[in-house]
């Protein structure tokens, strides 16, 4: 046995440059998809470039930005060694919150944080995120990967994002435009989307049920019904508010329907919501059930089948409702606004 020491790089410390730039390679097809007329490449490759004179053709345009995570669903996919949607999750939990607003999302980057690059594994992730892109409609002009060893296990990573929007001032939608006589509509998740895993893996540890059980309320396996991706509502909001009159959307996140509907309240009114216009999809009865987890925990952790909500004219809402059922969402009136306080209430 040889008495010399190591060598001492980079890559002895735990750092593989060579594995970074193999994922640099393999992403590089995924992330193709993900543009824009408005990309200008920039050969350095140091930063994302957007051609941002369209912006000019606007009377006041208003740029408007979002960052955000996925949470600690990201733990699932790690389990369940399955890393190609929690890129989808990623844009979803950012560019539809920039959508609220109004707001067309332009571009966006990512961060991945990781313990070792596992060239594939980068790439499914980053392929993830460029697909949430292209529903978006926005360009993935830049990102980063991070290799943090010593800080995170060989298997363990975490991922961010920020995106980039822009709307007419004049079309800024919001609690403003809120009054007595609209109405609430619920969109439809797409399931647990990125919001509450905490409490998710707390009750999966608990009732001692395993990612790959059979549940007969579901019809696939528990883990894969959870990795569902976040549904992506940017294009179907933004193709409602140019179709009929919008005065404002809620993303339903972290703290449930009822606490993320009111910060698109004004004060002078509440949204009264009927819990029988809808039926809470089985997933967030599963996790209910085996969890014995309050109704009232349930109600301000998860969406419980509402991924947004849009605020329209009375009028108008027969009209919102056909145009996003031609688009593949259902939507459904979720309740109305009268004179209050500025509060959600559900009933």
């Amino acid at each position: 046995m040889s008495d010399q020491p190591e060598t001492v790089s980079y890559a002895a410390a735990g750092v593989d440059i060579e594995a970074g730039d193999r994922a640099v390679e393999l992403m590089k097809s995924k992330v193709a998809r993900a543009r824009r007329p408005e990309v200008v490449d920039d050969a350095s490759g140091f930063a994302g470039l957007f051609d941002a004179s369209a912006l000019t053709r606007m009377r006041r345009p208003l740029l408007v930005t979002s960052t955000d995570g996925v949470g600690t669903k990201v733990l699932l996919a790690q389990e369940m060694d399955r890393h190609d949607t929690v890129g989808i999750d990623l844009v979803a939990m950012v560019v539809d919150d920039l959508v609220v607003c109004g707001a067309e999302p332009l571009f966006m980057t990512d961060y991945i944080a990781t313990g070792k690059v596992v060239p594939e594994r980068i790439a499914a992730i980053v392929g993830g995120v460029a697909e949430g892109c292209r529903q978006a409609g926005c360009a993935l002009s830049g990102g980063e990967t991070a290799e943090h060893p010593g800080v995170m296990g060989a298997d363990e990573y975490d991922l961010a994002g920020a995106a980039t929007g822009v709307v007419e001032a004049d079309r800024l939608l919001g609690p403003d435009r809120v009054r007595p006589g609209d109405v609430v509509l619920g969109l439809a998740s797409s399931g647990v989307h990125s919001n509450g895993f905490s409490l998710v893996r707390y009750v999966l540890k608990r009732a001692g049920l395993a990612l790959d059980a059979d549940l007969p309320e579901l019809d696939r396996p528990l883990g894969e019904e959870l990795l569902t991706p976040t549904r992506i509502y940017a294009l179907d909001c933004l193709a409602l508010a140019a179709g009929v009159e919008v005065h404002a959307f809620a993303h339903i996140t972290g703290g449930g329907l009822a606490a993320n509907l009111a910060r698109s309240l004004p004060k002078g009114v509440d949204a009264v919501l009927n819990r029988s216009s809808w039926i809470v999809p089985p997933i967030f009865q599963v996790l209910q059930g085996h969890g014995g987890v309050p109704d009232e925990e349930m109600d301000r952790t998860f969406n419980l089948g509402v991924g947004m909500c849009a605020i329209v004219p009375r009028e108008s809402a027969d009209a919102a409702i056909a145009l996003l059922a031609d688009r593949g969402l259902p939507a459904w009136v979720l309740g109305d606004v009268i004179p209050g306080e500025g509060r959600a209430i559900l009933s």
